[in-house]
């Protein structure tokens, strides 16, 4: 079996201002999900965050990256516009990427999906939440019972300001009434685009075991497939051209 390079990206602002974060999550949401992959088999992982040299995301990283995890909430507008744009490059040549939460803010995900995808509806008052799977067939939702239930957190509603998805795996009901899409896969360029929408910093998401399985699930789905040679520019003909 062929590993599957994984880099595991966090803004890691949260961790370090608020304590209530850190008691959650003392080494980073990066090395929560980071820690899970690298027991389920399969993946070789690395981590990067914001306030490393480049952010963690340098050519070499991005050129041996199979897919690459991105949570980010405070300081969306600090990421560097070349860094968003390598990474946007590096997607349509075939390196997956799989956005979480807050993550639907990003330079990343806007640039991905040409649409205002900071727009939305929530409310942070420690909601159950129920992830429904609709696509019981589809690869990231195997091993899976009917839903996911989280007792607390963060609530997202629609409209989502995103375009329609090429595959929508989950919706989201909340406590309060509301529903979302919380799974949503598209294809862009050679690349696989994977958001799943729960993980907010206050409660234990990236400690639940079906939460981790999803995103274990989202690698295997997103990462580069061997397909069919391509051509680009001008070429020679294949078959004689009649005068």
């Amino acid at each position: 079996m062929t590993t599957i390079k994984v880099t595991v990206w966090n803004e890691y602002r949260h961790e370090r201002q608020n304590e209530h974060v850190r008691s959650i999550y003392p080494e980073g949401i990066h090395n929560a999900i980071g820690g899970y992959l690298r027991t389920d088999g399969g993946f070789e992982v690395r981590t990067a965050v914001l306030d490393d040299p480049e952010h963690g995301l340098s050519d070499d990283v991005l050129n041996h990256t199979d897919v690459l995890i991105w949570w980010g909430h405070l300081a969306h507008g600090e990421v560097r516009d070349d860094i968003v744009e390598k990474v946007r490059f590096r997607v349509l040549d075939g390196m997956g990427l799989i956005v979480l939460h807050s993550g639907h803010g990003s330079k990343i995900f806007e640039s991905l999906l040409g649409t205002k995808t900071g727009a939305l509806k929530w409310r942070d008052d420690g909601e159950k939440e129920r992830i429904w799977v609709i696509e019981h067939g589809h690869p990231i939702a195997e091993g899976l019972d009917q839903y996911i239930e989280i007792p607390k957190e963060e609530m997202y509603g629609e409209r989502f300001e995103i375009p329609a998805p090429d595959e929508l795996v989950f919706i989201s009901w909340f406590e309060g009434g509301e529903v979302f899409r919380s799974g949503c896969c598209y294809r862009r360029g050679k690349g696989k685009l994977f958001y799943f929408r729960p993980g907010h910093e206050t409660f234990p998401i990236y400690h639940q075991p079906e939460i981790l399985k999803v995103i274990g699930n989202g690698v295997r789905w997103a990462a580069p497939a061997r397909g069919a040679n391509v051509a680009y520019g001008r070429v020679a003909p294949l078959e004689p051209i009649g005068k």
